[in-house]
């Protein structure tokens, strides 16, 4: 009950804070382009794939074009579009030979021109994101649980590193999967840098100097913690042992309140927790499992992601081959599921929602498709289209909307 009050207690104290961000949501615009290029990041290795991927997609239909190749380069994993549409980065996940590469993208045909590329500094980048300028190029290793930062110089190349960071705590329960830090997912949220890390049972909170590029600890904690005793903020966000935080998903602000969910890909569950501006965290509220009770096959937890429209969650299983479809409570962010369907493929080891949110895209690695779903709007359920697109190895999906 104490801990209830406090997250109350804690969800009052956003309004001021987080009055900024809700003036970015105001921001947006009410109606999205219809017609995107979508890129696909995948495996090269033991596989068909030649590189990056591009299909076009009709958001008002669901009709995905023909697969092309955009451009040649090594176990593309992670790709991400940067904001002003001219530029396309990929974590070439490659052990002790990775590397970050940056292409421009041809604005009439999609096709990637390779600008430049450098060592990843570490082992299997698996994930890649913005700065909130879009000056700089987060990157999170996963074998070695390190995290680098890159600029973006002014033709697009990536410059020498400004930040290098490897993560600190305890490893977590699980031996095979928690021996050391495993960083899996990095994000800004107005220059404070989150990051999953699935070896440690944390997600990480670093301060983040939009002008060098830098990375540094969070500040101490200020008058604003309550209680001496059992102090929050918690720098950094712990999650139970085993839990093995994967990538997570922020909330857009709404009635002051933002909210974290943190995907647990080892023991197949997400955790919410209240976030304030400032990177602190009030919580845990709850712990949802995204396995049926009587299910004993195996299963590993993959992809999370909040529908536009803020209403609902989606999280993907890997052995049960499904998508959970979750309610959010938009007063206090729990979640209520409320379906559970199969991705029609093996191995989802990622899904899109396209940025109109009428269509959800699952990626079965293992069966080599893309298998689309369209979205209830007002319930949050799939229902599968019957539209599919083989693509070898699937596990990433960018889009990039056309003008």
């Amino acid at each position: 009950m104490n801990n209830l009050r406090r997250f109350i207690s804690f969800t009052i104290l956003l309004s001021a804070p987080l009055a900024l961000y809700a003036g970015r949501d105001a921001a947006k615009p009410a109606s999205p382009p219809k017609e995107y290029r979508a890129y696909v990041g995948n495996y090269t290795t033991k596989t068909e794939s030649k590189g990056i991927y591009e299909f076009r997609f009709d958001a008002a239909t669901g009709r995905m074009s023909a697969l092309e190749l955009a451009g040649e380069t090594k176990d593309p994993s992670w790709v991400v579009v940067h904001p002003s549409g001219k530029y396309l980065y990929a974590a070439n996940e490659m052990g002790k030979a990775s590397t970050v590469s940056a292409f421009a993208i041809e604005p009439k045909s999609g096709k990637l021109t390779f600008l430049n590329e450098l060592p990843a500094l570490g082992e299997d980048p698996c994930h890649l994101s913005f700065d909130g300028t879009g000056k700089f190029l987060f990157s999170a290793n996963y074998t070695s649980g390190n995290v680098v930062v890159y600029p973006i110089l002014a033709d697009g190349k990536l410059g020498e590193h400004t930040a290098l960071l490897t993560d600190q705590g305890t490893t977590g329960p699980n031996k095979k999967r928690q021996d050391g830090p495993h960083a899996h997912w990095i994000k800004d949220l107005g220059g404070k840098v989150f990051v999953a890390d699935l070896g440690l049972d944390r997600v990480m909170a670093y301060r983040f100097d939009p002008v060098k590029g830098t990375l540094g600890p969070m500040p101490a904690p200020g008058p604003h913690n309550l209680d001496p005793h059992n102090p929050f903020p918690q720098r950094p966000l712990v999650v139970s042992p085993g839990t093995g935080p994967r990538h997570v998903a922020i909330s857009r602000v709404r009635n002051a309140k933002q909210f974290m969910y943190v995907l647990g890909e080892l023991d197949s569950s997400v955790t919410v927790f209240g976030i304030s501006k400032e990177g602190e965290f009030a919580g845990p509220s709850q712990k949802a499992t995204m396995l049926p009770a009587d299910y004993s096959g195996r299963n590993d937890a993959a992809e999370i992601e909040i529908h536009p429209n803020g209403k609902f969650l989606y999280a993907s299983n890997r052995g049960r081959d499904s998508i959970v479809v979750y309610a959010i409570d938009q007063e206090w962010g729990r979640l209520t599921q409320v379906a559970d369907v199969p991705t029609g493929g093996k191995e989802p080891r990622h899904f899109a929602i396209d940025p109109t949110g009428n269509f959800l895209l699952a990626e079965n690695q293992n069966s080599n498709t893309i298998v689309e779903f369209r979205i209830d709007r007002a319930t949050g359920k799939l229902t599968a289209t019957g539209e599919t697109l083989s693509v070898p190895s699937p596990i990433c999906i960018m889009f990039l909307p056309l003008e």
